[in-house]
């Protein structure tokens, strides 16, 4: 990185939301003018500025300067002062007005507007109220120009302190310097080590009460969203807290007292311990308790009896030319006789027939809504049952500019049956959403696979219904006839039991390619991608497969297969824009994945619009703008969102996806590279769900011990929750 020094000529183009502004830049001491790009959002024409910043050679406009920081001073100069009071930046002032000013005041036109800015009538045209405008539009552009200065100099990046002035306006100084770990309860994108580091900087102590409180709550928020834990017991709280601070044990216990006693954490007695929680968690596990038990105790009962209820599911397979087993009959008839049930099962245990069946029994009754947590799910859902459905957040009409749902108790659901698919997925908090849209008496069918991965988000809610004994469950166990012809599903049943996959035919639709290096496997993973599996069962290699691995880093990561598959199958090209972003290269074609969840991101698909783009969702970059530093995504149901600077953090390519990620989705193949890992990653249950995301093909690559190492590996995480026993305890 290195620094270069220059005046201002031209303010090229800037992104209002997020500061990223092109420059023409006229260095000292040298006649060229160059380019510099980045977040700059109060740089202006004619002012003189420094640079810190690398020097590249862009494809399309050649020499620029990346900034990754700069120092700006005031015009000095007659025309330079011009230039800047011309820019734009200050509440009327024009090209006209800014040469008027600067014929009368000459190259102390700053100085006035600064110090004396009633003298600004002095000016033709320019009266008492246009000079007051002009006055404050000029005072709060310096304002937030020292402000950004500020929190750049403590380490903020000049995205994230655009987005702490938009919090704190003319205020941020004073916050920071009051209590610096407000940042992390207030500004999304604010972690509690980057406050920590403001606050040493502005002199706080070690020992502070801020920093002890800010750091106990840090450590209960990434146990939430890091591992899932709806809470901490206390000891283990104390112990990674005092950890983190380096603070001694006593006093952290001190802290936790105090903020139970404040109502900042909620501490009660669980199972005979005593569970701290954030308020959030503590609200979303007790309403989501209250809300199923009410649902559950609520029911509109049909008037007929089981037998007269057996006798019309009779009648729907008869329609739909099935028969049902015993497990499939027992679902059929919980739904129609309970508030709440849940249907569970395996691949190739007719869950889908299942639903098809109660669909149509319910919909004899009422208005039933299918409904799952992505929209690869819903989709899923809709092509096998024929029937319309919908992600959980567009069922609930989620509104960005609210921050919230339009629908919910206020605002119910016109629902008499609500179908939910992939229930595994579903954290405490969505699940708390669902219910609070949901009318006493409407039935609630829950349907998953309990024994894939939990949900990334906090809670276990699927497990901790079943577990609790408090709401029907029906548990389908049978592999049907047609499903046994599949080695993927008589596998993965396998798997789920403790036994090793049969993977020694390569004739099945289940095999093992055996490699023992990781660069082996790399080279195989990608050759089977491109060519091989494409010319072989006519798959479309960015639609139809999909690779998968346990680990993010490594030589058969998630990043480093991405690279390798994006350069075999959308390589570098001359004539075609690319972006490059933290680490990644972006360009049209590449399946890419959104990372997190963003309720403010606008869409539009065929005239309708909206907000909302979710973790997890899979789509193709259409458009490139490498001037922007912006690009365009369309997703897999049709949705295109538009991604400035400021959002690329949220997109990773998607050549290659971890197990997680992988969940409510479905390929025609997975391609699942197997060699070694730690233990906390290679377990059984991650093996289980890679596999069943297949439909028509399942090839690990590697070693087929680490394949039986995984089998035998049965560690599931425990999740801290406690909505079991809520629901057990009926509290």
């Amino acid at each position: 990185m290195s620094k270069y020094e220059g005046t201002v000529e031209d303010i090229v183009y800037r992104n209002d939301q997020n500061g990223w502004t092109v420059a023409s830049i006229k260095l000292d001491g040298d006649r060229r003018r160059i380019s510099a790009v980045g977040i700059m959002p109060f740089l202006s024409a004619g002012e003189h500025a420094i640079f810190d910043g690398d020097l590249i050679e862009h494809k399309e406009y050649g020499k620029q300067i990346r900034v990754s920081s700069y120092e700006a001073t005031r015009p000095e100069t007659k025309s330079g002062v011009e230039r800047f009071l011309a820019s734009g930046l200050i509440r009327g002032v024009g090209p006209a007005t800014a040469k008027l000013i600067v014929s009368t005041f000459g190259a102390r036109a700053l100085d006035v507007l600064e110090s004396a800015p009633e003298r600004l009538t002095e000016v033709d045209g320019i009266g008492p109220k246009r000079a007051a405008m002009i006055a404050e539009s000029f005072a709060a552009q310096n304002g937030m120009r020292n402000t950004l200065i500020f929190l750049q100099n403590y380490g903020l990046s000049a995205g994230l302190s655009m987005k702490v002035y938009k919090a704190y306006g003319d205020m941020t100084e004073s916050v920071l310097r009051t209590n610096p770990y407000r940042l992390v309860d207030e500004i999304n994108g604010v972690g509690f080590h980057t406050a920590d580091e403001i606050a040493m900087s502005l002199g706080f102590g070690r020992e502070s009460a801020f920093r002890l409180r800010s750091g106990v709550k840090f450590v209960l928020s990434e146990a939430a969203n890091s591992v899932g834990h709806v809470y901490l017991p206390r000891e283990a709280l104390v112990r990674a807290s005092a950890r983190i601070l380096g603070a001694d044990e006593a006093m952290v216990e001190a802290v936790v007292k105090g903020l139970a006693m404040d109502g900042e954490l909620v501490a009660e007695s669980v199972d005979g311990e005593e569970a701290v929680y954030l308020p959030r968690c503590h609200m979303a596990e007790t309403e989501t308790a209250r809300l199923l038990l009410r649902l559950k105790n609520t029911i509109r009962r049909a008037k007929l009896s089981e037998k007269q209820a057996l006798l019309q599911i009779e009648a729907q397979e008869d329609a739909l030319g099935v028969t049902l087993n015993g497990d499939q009959r027992q679902a059929a008839l919980d739904a129609m006789l309970e508030g709440v049930c849940v249907v569970t099962g395996g691949p190739g245990t007719g869950k889908t027939t299942s639903i098809n069946v109660i669909i149509r029994l319910m919909r004899r009754w009422g208005r039933v809504e299918l409904c799952a947590p992505t929209g690869r799910a819903a989709k899923r859902m809709s092509e096998a049952t024929g029937c319309f459905a919908r992600t959980i957040h567009r069922l609930l009409e989620y509104n960005g500019e609210q921050q919230g749902f339009a629908r919910n108790e206020d605002n119910p659901l016109d629902a008499d049956v609500v179908i939910v698919d992939e229930m595994s997925m579903v954290d405490i908090f969505l699940m708390r959403s669902l219910l609070r849209a949901l009318r006493p008496g409407t039935r609630l069918v829950l349907v998953g696979d309990v024994d894939q991965l939990p949900s990334v988000g906090a809670g276990n809610v699927l497990r901790d219904m079943i577990d609790s004994g408090a709401v029907r469950v029906a548990r389908l166990t049978e592999i049907f006839r047609q499903a046994e012809q599949s080695q993927i599903i008589v596998n993965a049943h396998r798997i789920n039991r403790g036994q090793y996959p049969e993977i020694r035919n390569r004739q099945t639709d289940f095999f093992l390619e055996r490699r023992q290096s990781p660069t082996e496997a790399a080279k195989s993973v990608v050759a089977l991608a491109r060519t091989r599996l494409p010319k072989f069962m006519g798959l479309d290699s960015m639609r139809d497969i999909q690779v998968m691995a346990p680990m993010k880093k490594g030589d058969v990561g998630v990043y480093a297969l991405n690279a390798l598959l994006q350069q075999a199958l959308n390589p570098a090209r001359r004539d075609t824009p690319e972006l490059n972003h933290g680490g990644m290269t972006f360009r049209p074609g590449d399946k890419v994945m959104q990372v997190r969840n963003n309720y403010d991101l606008e869409w539009r698909r065929d005239g309708e619009e909206g907000q909302g783009v979710f973790n997890g969702d899979i789509g193709y970059i259409k458009t490139v703008d490498r001037g922007a530093r912006a690009l365009t995504v369309t997703f897999d149901d049709g949705r295109v969102a538009d991604y400035d600077e400021s959002l690329l953090d949220d997109l990773e390519l998607a050549y290659c996806m971890s197990v997680h990620k992988s969940q409510g989705s479905e390929f025609e193949a997975v391609v699942l590279p197997l060699v070694s890992g730690p233990p906390m990653l290679m377990t059984r249950n991650l093996l289980y769900t890679a596999v069943t995301r297949a439909k028509r093909l399942v090839v690990i690559v590697g070693r087929e011990s680490c394949v039986q190492a995984m089998v035998d590996n049965n560690h599931i995480t425990h999740r801290f929750s406690a909505l079991d026993l809520r629901l057990r305890d009926g509290t």
